[in-house]
């Protein structure tokens, strides 16, 4: 197996994610990708992508993703039937962090039990 195709899901995961400026060479063993993600939070989807295919320090691949917009976590938009305590136990793996989401999205939002569907929510950085 190339290793190209070996970590060819990172790539397909690169392009559901739109990753910008993003280039794949192979050289010799090794595959070296570089791209710019929209936000910290897809970096980490792609780098949990590349640890679950090479493992935790793989030696067959070089990766340079840089992060478009360091000043969100993430953008979330909100789906019927959720909360933001659900929203922050997905992003941060503790719901009692809605309170973090809350407030950075005063803009839009003036009470955090009500959130509507479509609404397009700033994930902040922890």
């Amino acid at each position: 197996m190339s290793v190209k195709s070996k970590y060819q899901p990172v790539l397909d995961l690169g392009e559901k994610l739109e990753v910008k400026n993003g280039d794949v060479v192979v050289e010799g063993d090794i595959l070296k990708i570089k791209g710019m993600t929209k936000t910290q939070y897809e970096k980490n989807l792609l780098w949990d992508k590349i640890k679950e295919i090479g493992g935790e320090k793989p030696s067959d691949i070089k990766a340079n993703i840089t992060v478009e917009d360091d000043s969100v976590y993430a953008y979330h938009t909100v789906k019927s039937g959720e909360s933001l305590s659900l929203i922050a136990k997905h992003y941060y793996g503790d719901p009692m962090k809605y309170t973090k989401i809350f407030e950075v999205n005063t803009d839009q939002l003036k009470n955090p039990d009500l959130i509507h569907p479509d609404q397009v929510l700033k994930i902040p950085n922890l």
